[in-house]
């Protein structure tokens, strides 16, 4: 037979792997739908391939030689291994599900989109696990390629190229203080705003100039930052026990008892927040529900 299946017709083997179940041509070509002389041409041709008659006539019916006893069973297991492979996908089980789902994600991130989904996942996927994972927005295209992420959350603004996307929701910046803040007991004006002592998150880390400051640059005006901090959590904490104050994300601060919110006084852009994910994990069932369960829940 060679060392090659490049010459052999797969037909044939689904045919050989009948003969070897049947022990009878007739029973065989009925279980595959052709005729007897089409099964027997077959028979013919297997025997060529692999040197050997395969099937002798017996007294009750045909009887296999010593190297079809050999085929049967790794022949058997390789075509049921290669039905599976090629058959649709079956409909993805949640309850049943064992996957490790891994998510490139900020803190921010973390807290609006991963925390919402977090109850129903458990719930509905008992027995799959999360893994959170912090990635630059440089590596996400890589990764996700590669196969280390499944999905990553990022802006609108930031996300690489060459990733489906979709829309999770937009953003919009808000005023935050402690609770009580003499200063934030009503909407600040631009003056008093820009002489308050300010904390903001810096991504890139150590940096002390974000949107805020590109909106008050463009007005001829600048504002007091003493504290950046590489993320949303230190600050919620920062903000609740100093007078000083920040502009963030409102998803972050609304409803928080221990902080007081207002509008800013300027117009701070916001921002789209998405949902990234490679072509090659587009169709697969078990992602798409992922996906849906995640975009339902935000």
């Amino acid at each position: 037979m060679g060392n090659s299946l490049r010459h052999l017709d797969l037909n044939l083997l689904v045919t050989l792997n009948a003969l070897l179940a049947e022990h009878n041509v007739t029973r065989a070509a009925k279980r595959l739908h052709l005729s007897q002389p089409a099964v027997s041409v077959q028979l013919a041709r297997l025997r060529e391939v692999f040197g050997d008659p395969l099937l002798l006539p017996g007294p009750r019916g045909m009887r296999p030689t010593a190297r079809a006893d050999e085929l049967r069973e790794p022949l058997r297991l390789a075509l049921e291994s290669l039905t599976q492979a090629v058959a649709p996908s079956t409909p993805f089980d949640p309850a049943k599900a064992r996957q490790t789902w891994r998510i490139a994600a900020s803190d921010y991130s973390e807290s609006t989109i991963v925390l919402p989904a977090l109850a129903g996942l458990r719930s509905a996927a008992p027995g799959t696990r999360l893994a959170i994972l912090g990635s630059p927005p440089p590596a996400l295209a890589r990764q996700a390629e590669q196969g280390d992420i499944d999905l990553a959350f990022h802006i609108n603004e930031e996300a690489p190229p060459g990733l489906r996307r979709r829309s999770m929701f937009t953003e919009r910046y808000v005023l935050a203080g402690r609770a009580g803040h003499p200063c934030l007991k009503r909407r600040p004006t631009l003056a008093q705003f820009c002489k308050l002592d300010h904390a903001m998150v810096s991504p890139v880390g150590g940096g002390f100039h974000g949107v805020t400051d590109a909106a008050l640059a463009e007005l001829g005006m600048a504002r007091n930052v003493v504290l950046s901090v590489p993320h949303f959590l230190f600050l919620g904490s920062v903000l609740a026990s100093t007078d000083l104050v920040a502009v963030v994300p409102s998803r972050l601060v609304s409803g928080h008892p221990a902080l007081q919110v207002v509008e800013p006084p300027l117009e701070v852009p916001g921002f789209e927040m998405l949902m990234l994910w490679h072509e090659r994990m587009h169709r697969d069932p078990a992602h798409q529900w992922l996906r849906e369960h995640i975009a339902g829940s935000v």
